[in-house]
């Protein structure tokens, strides 16, 4: 690999989305995306993936239903963003801004 193509892909020292937020687009890009793919894209482990995926569940962002083996993600995207400076804007909102989100699955991305 080339010096320039390494630094292409190194991660950045910041972001202007936090680790939930990159969670979330991953979830909005590919409902059945894998915790395990979700933490390879994001860089961070497994469990801190897990770990996210539980609070926006547990705050309503989020809710996951088994199928088959794997788990399927449906975004609630009325609620607001989370802090003050961003409202009165929704998680719908910010997702179809930085995710190219509609909020209408698309067969290639039930396909995943």
């Amino acid at each position: 690999m080339t010096p320039s193509a390494a630094a292409e892909t190194a991660k950045p020292a910041w972001t202007f989305l936090t680790n939930h937020g990159h969670v979330l687009v991953c979830i909005a890009q590919d409902p059945g995306i894998r915790a395990r793919d979700i933490a390879d894209r994001v860089g961070i482990t497994e469990r801190a993936t897990q770990s996210i995926i539980a609070d926006l569940i547990g705050a309503g962002y989020i809710t996951r239903a088994r199928v088959g083996r794997r788990n399927h993600y449906t975004i609630n995207p009325h609620l607001p963003v989370r802090h003050p400076v961003e409202q009165p804007h929704s998680i719908g909102d910010l997702l179809a801004a930085v995710a190219g989100y509609t909020g209408h699955e698309s067969s290639d991305r039930q396909a995943g």
